[in-house]
């Protein structure tokens, strides 16, 4: 079984073998999560994501984490270029997203609260959504999954999600 983790702060530090960037179908860095991971990992990752794009909006692709601690970073594409999402595409995006995490052989896996941003997806639906699919994720390679949540809030509807799970 999957160890789930909740951590607040900022998902470019974290020390996962990868991390997950809520990302576009065209695979575009611009703001939140994204941006963050392009202003400290490098431009580089966002080149080779768009390379890789456009991608469905469900799915997910892998590219280097430039100077990031991660070895990956994995684009899971939650929104098109509309920036709407739903439960439906965030769960596909992080099922697809821990599908890459398996590929790569990777054990930890860290994951902002997608779609909650730019998207504004309500934070404690996406945390039972979210928790749920790391929950029911089988593979023998990823050991542990991290939710790394940048606001209290946020955090505090994860916390409230896992709590939920585990009685």
């Amino acid at each position: 079984m999957v160890e789930i983790q909740l951590v607040q702060g900022d998902i470019t530090e974290s020390d996962c073998d990868a991390i997950v960037n809520a990302a576009n179908d065209h695979l575009w860095m611009g703001a939140g999560v994204a941006g963050a991971i392009k202003r400290r990992g490098g431009a580089e990752i966002e080149a080779e994501a768009v390379a890789k794009g456009p991608i469905p909006v469900g799915s997910a692709v892998a590219t280097g984490a430039g100077r990031l601690r991660a070895r990956y970073v994995i684009h899971a594409a939650v929104m098109g270029q509309d920036l709407q999402t739903d439960a439906e595409k965030i769960r596909q995006a992080t099922t697809s997203a821990l599908a890459v995490a398996e590929q790569l052989g990777v054990r930890s896996i860290a994951f902002p609260a997608l779609g909650t941003g730019v998207g504004g997806f309500p934070p404690a639906e996406c945390a039972r959504i979210m928790i749920s699919a790391a929950r029911q994720h089988q593979g023998p390679s990823v050991q542990r999954v991290v939710f790394v949540l940048f606001g209290a809030d946020v955090f505090r509807a994860f916390e409230q999600a896992l709590a939920e799970t585990v009685s």
